[in-house]
């Protein structure tokens, strides 16, 4: 069999590289990847609440790339030290030459925590390293596991908060949300041996429906597929999907981490505004932090797929960096901004895109 699943045990606050996966604990969480792009959470006390999330690619001709046919490790997930983002991050990447079937796609996760809270905020970098533009729906596969049981959960979408939660009576609450975009197709299934194929799949992710509650009546319990919008991705272009994750004792602490979660997402995307009001417009964010001392983050986000560049200039107008010349799919983006070398003071970044520019100021500290 392919695909191991490892069972293991951390007790102590901090991280932990183990073979073929790694993981860190906040205090509240433990957030594992393993070397195929399998996320497991639990909780300190090592009671496992999901059993795995993992991305999917599926494209028009209905060949879906998932993590049982096709996922193979391209680079080990490892710990990030420093993080580039909170204060613990997991990066590993995974591609499809298990399988060598299309849709050929090159993903990266990051996964990212902070220190005693029982969320998590997944990255997923998704690059066609095809030869021809690409189509893609992307989505997750998802089984959780609370309190390490399978059966009978009941699976919830609430769509004023865009969060699903999954559930077994009043005990532990999983909950989920897509923040980056918002869901297309939404379905939840009793799990069955043989369900991870590419028609099924394709099937599930395009739904055209968004189910608002699932109640298992087996010991099997629900997988619940999601999918958003489409976006064409030319060859070497990539596209970034976010989601949160988090566990509570109840609904409310779990919504409560979500809401945390959001923000999180929401100070690092600042000042890009409402995108679903005008998906047409071209963005740039706040850099964050500002002012820095080091590194800093800087978003945007892009109206349709092309090459894109972010230039940083001093007050003279001299360009001192490009920090991105690339083409990119549509869709929301950041690149961490690495100021060493550069003298303090203020500078400006410019986004130019389609003859377009945008420029915000930031201030590099002493």
């Amino acid at each position: 069999m392919k695909k191991i699943y490892f069972l293991f045990i951390s007790m102590v606050l901090g991280m932990v590289q183990l073979f073929g996966q790694a993981e860190f604990n906040t205090g509240s969480m433990i957030v594992n990847v393993n070397t195929y792009g399998r996320v497991r959470l639990s909780t300190p006390d090592a009671v496992r609440h999901l059993q795995r999330a993992s991305i999917l690619v599926g494209t028009p001709s209905g060949q879906v790339f998932d993590y049982n046919e096709d996922s193979e490790e391209n680079q080990a997930p490892e710990l990030v030290t420093p993080p580039s983002w909170g204060d613990f991050e997991l990066f590993g990447s995974f591609d499809n030459t298990y399988s060598n079937n299309p849709p050929d796609v090159l993903v990266g996760l990051n996964a990212y925590g902070w220190t005693n809270k029982t969320f998590t905020v997944l990255k997923f970098n998704v690059k066609n390293i095809g030869t021809t533009a690409m189509t893609a729906t992307v989505g997750l596969d998802i089984i959780p596991e609370l309190a390490m049981e399978y059966g009978f959960d009941t699976v919830t979408y609430d769509a004023s908060t865009g969060v699903v939660r999954f559930h077994r009576g009043t005990d532990m609450n999983m909950g989920m949300k897509l923040l980056s975009t918002s869901f297309t197709s939404l379905t939840s299934f009793e799990w069955f041996d043989g369900y991870m194929t590419d028609a099924g799949y394709w099937g599930w992710m395009n739904s055209g429906g968004l189910q608002a509650r699932y109640v298992s009546n087996t010991a099997d319990g629900p997988v619940t597929i999601t999918a958003q919008a489409p976006e064409v991705i030319n060859p070497n272009e990539t596209m970034d999907v976010y989601y949160a994750f988090a566990l509570g004792t109840n609904q409310s602490a779990m919504l409560a981490a979500i809401a945390e979660a959001q923000q999180k997402f929401d100070d690092l995307f600042s000042g890009l505004g409402d995108i679903a009001a005008n998906p047409n417009a071209l963005r740039l964010g706040y850099n964050h932090p500002n002012p820095f001392n080091g590194q800093t983050t800087i978003s945007y986000h892009l109206p349709t797929g092309g090459q894109v560049t972010l230039k940083v200039f001093d007050q003279l107008g001299n360009e001192v960096a490009v920090a991105v010349n690339a083409s990119q799919a549509a869709g929301l983006h950041s690149v961490d901004f690495d100021a060493t070398g550069i003298a303090p003071g203020i500078y400006y970044y410019t986004l130019i895109f389609n003859e377009k520019r945008i420029t915000n100021k930031m201030i590099i500290s002493k």
